[in-house]
């Protein structure tokens, strides 16, 4: 894990979840291989194995960095700027 400065930026307490999956996979009829929460409005995206990357896309539309693993038992967190697990 490594010390990110977009961390100490995220609101607390973390955002509701808007969704409880993928809402652009839902729409295109697909399944999310796995899920990502952004930690920044509560957006919930499929991950990068997931074809159409969701959660990808949405840090790249709205520069949201920090999201975390929407998956039971899971609570690591990725920040997309940097590059790691944070």
């Amino acid at each position: 894990m490594s010390v990110c400065p977009h961390v100490s930026d995220l609101p607390r307490p973390e955002p509701a979840p808007l969704s409880d999956t993928c809402l652009e996979c839902r729409a295109a009829g697909t399944q999310p291989v796995q899920l990502r929460l952004c930690l920044d409005c509560g957006h919930v995206g499929c991950c990068d194995s997931s074809p159409a990357r969701h959660a990808t896309g949405h840090f790249q539309e709205t520069g949201h960095p920090v999201m975390r693993s929407f998956e039971a038992g899971e609570n690591w967190r990725w920040c997309f700027v940097d590059g790691s697990i944070v």
